[in-house]
């Protein structure tokens, strides 16, 4: 039985409709993680729908972390200045600041790696495989799974939230995309570490 209790609550967590929050319920027998899951999934339709849009309004969140030891600049965009404006995209856009100031990433996502890096970074992971005496046959099968850990690691749409290490960045976005109701793009951003210099400048 699916309670209005349950509906309400499940509204609250993801911003789904009520009757999106209810057919879900019962698509989950109940289970309302698996509510969750299946309303993001289908948020994911919805999501690329809107990929096409233009997003070309936004803001440039800062932070500053650590007494002024680490410092992010980043710009995400959206397609109005109405969402520019809204709280839940301010938010989005501080917590993924602070998710660079935290994970460091070193591209937005994997797409923006150049070439070049991935056949280095796989020439190192296929040597560390030989050296560690994996069968040739099973080595290329190795070095795909650890340069999926290496893609976590340095791209920001890959890594684990800092808030919520069972959901990724990009699960992150596709479902602001789809509880706003607009297109937004993580476009670039530059993290500082003092005594450093300039960590990265990345853009999408």
């Amino acid at each position: 039985m699916i309670s209005a209790e349950m509906v309400k609550e499940l509204r609250e967590r993801t911003g789904a409709g009520m009757m999106d929050c209810k057919k879900a319920l019962e698509d989950a027998n109940g289970d309302m993680e698996k509510a969750i899951e299946l309303l993001r999934e289908r948020g994911l339709a919805k999501a690329a729908k809107r990929a096409s849009r233009v997003a070309a309004e936004g803001i440039v969140e800062s932070y500053i972390h650590g007494n002024g030891r680490i410092g992010v600049l980043v710009e995400i965009n959206c397609e109005t200045d109405f969402v520019a404006r809204n709280e839940e995209f301010r938010q989005f856009a501080k917590d993924i600041a602070m998710q660079i100031a935290a994970a460091n990433p070193k591209y937005v996502s994997r797409e923006e790696i150049p070439q070049e890096v991935i056949e280095k970074e796989k020439a190192i992971l296929r040597q560390q495989a030989l050296n560690e005496g994996k069968p040739e046959n099973v080595v290329d099968r190795i070095v795909e799974g650890r340069l999926e850990k290496f893609f976590e690691e340095v791209c920001l749409l890959e890594q684990p939230w800092i808030k919520n290490p069972d959901m990724k960045i990009k699960d992150l976005l596709t479902e602001k995309i789809a509880k706003i109701g607009e297109n937004i793009v993580i476009r670039r951003f530059a993290r500082f570490e003092r005594g450093e210099g300039i960590e990265k400048v990345a853009s999408c």
